[in-house]
């Protein structure tokens, strides 16, 4: 049987199924799914270098808006306006891509902890990084990968291995 977003087990009632890639060097971008919608991918062009954001109705399980902001010559600012602005009860999905770390400051890391990641404070350049967390949650989230960029055992020259992540996301409940 094939399960939603192709992961490896049917998720319980009440879940979002999902799957996510970081990218892959500076050639593949990431991939984020969830319930079987592809929301972003280098197919749909809509991943740049940086850090990609999904953001998902935490009750519906739809779409609500997809950016990417690029963290190595771009400005932390927008990054920063957007996490502020996304809502309680949002799920919020993340990949980097190329490097996502160089302009990340610690508003931004504040801002993303607070979605409840654990490795954004020791993310650095070129770092392979996806994370799965919400607006809201009081609690660190169990969705969480992270690879560091080590030149000796990079898989690519001068970028670590893709990272990937599958898994149920619990529905909020009023």
């Amino acid at each position: 049987p094939r399960y939603k977003c192709g992961i490896s087990k049917a998720c319980p009632e009440k879940h979002f199924a999902f799957k996510m890639a970081s990218g892959a060097a500076n050639v593949v971008g990431p991939k984020i799914c969830v319930e079987d919608n592809i929301l972003m991918s280098g197919v749909k062009n809509n991943v740049g270098r940086g850090i990609n954001v999904a953001l998902v109705n935490g009750k519906t399980g739809e779409a609500l808006d997809t950016k990417f902001f690029d963290m190595w010559g771009g400005d932390v600012a927008p990054f920063i306006e957007f996490l502020k602005s996304i809502q309680d009860g949002t799920i919020v999905l993340m990949g980097t891509y190329d490097d996502g770390a160089t302009k990340l400051n610690e508003e931004a890391r504040k801002l993303i902890a607070e979605l409840g990641s654990t490795s954004i404070t020791n993310l650095g350049f070129r770092d392979n990084w996806v994370f799965c967390g919400g607006k809201g949650i009081k609690t660190k989230s169990p969705f969480e990968q992270h690879i560091k960029n080590n030149k000796d055992t990079n898989k690519y020259e001068g970028w670590p291995e893709v990272v990937e992540m599958e898994g149920c996301i619990p529905q909020k409940q009023d």
